[in-house]
């Protein structure tokens, strides 16, 4: 079908409603402005005085304008070199917020026995708190190097990128005994869009342009819980 408004700020595209939760097996969501309001990447940096050079980076990355998500993301850390790893929990505790409907989203998908995963290009000290905080099954993100108490301004191990968010929900998938088809993925930039690809729903939240206009359902206003209007 083509995209129409199914309701005020949900706009539904290339599929037929509704559809029903318990015929999916896994839902993945991505972390920074999906499951929680802010950047985490951004924020760290305003502990020195960084966070507009950063969060420039952040946004071209998100609308897909950096195509290289790896090469933007050590272009950013290493913008942190000397942040006090203090910074990393005054950001989580001070400005670290979940989004609306976050929540009932993943409670109801629970219910329905769906596995639920988050798989962040953001950091393991967020992506960790936020799994166990909404009471997620595993979590995937990166690890930023400590040395001293400070940042070194390195990524320690392989980075979380598009390629890896996909690959993650395809393991998962794998070692659940499903299709890829039958998942969710739940997205707001361009690094989640191979992840969203092979998922048999895909959700933008409150998302970039490229983003919306390639998945199936676009939530344009209004909390994650949203997606319930249309798969109960």
């Amino acid at each position: 079908m083509s995209a129409q408004e199914f309701a005020p700020g949900l706009v539904i595209q290339r599929f037929t409603p509704p559809l029903t939760l318990s015929s999916f097996k896994a839902i993945a969501f991505d972390m920074d402005s999906t499951l929680i309001s802010i950047e985490c990447i951004d924020e760290i940096a305003d502990a020195v005085g960084k966070k507009a050079e950063v969060a420039a980076i952040t946004e071209a990355a998100m609308r897909g304008e950096i195509t290289d998500f790896k090469d933007s993301l050590r272009r950013r850390v290493a913008l942190l070199k000397g942040v006090p790893a203090e910074a990393l929990q005054a950001v989580y505790t001070q400005r670290l917020k979940i989004n609306p409907g976050a929540p009932e989203l993943i409670n109801a998908a629970k219910a329905a026995g769906l596995q639920t995963l988050l798989v962040s290009g953001g950091f393991t000290f967020f992506a960790d708190r936020v799994k166990e905080r909404l009471g997620m099954h595993e979590a995937h993100s990166n690890t930023l190097e400590i040395e001293g108490g400070l940042l070194t301004g390195h990524v320690l191990g392989n980075i979380v990128d598009g390629e890896a968010k996909k690959q993650h929900l395809l393991d998962l998938c794998a070692r659940i005994g499903c299709d890829p088809k039958q998942s969710i993925a739940v997205g707001d930039g361009a690094n989640d869009l191979l992840m969203m690809g092979v998922s048999g729903l895909s959700v933008a939240y409150h998302a970039k342009p490229k983003v919306r206009e390639q998945a199936m359902i676009a939530i344009n206003e209004g909390g994650l819980d949203r997606v319930l209007e249309v798969v109960r």
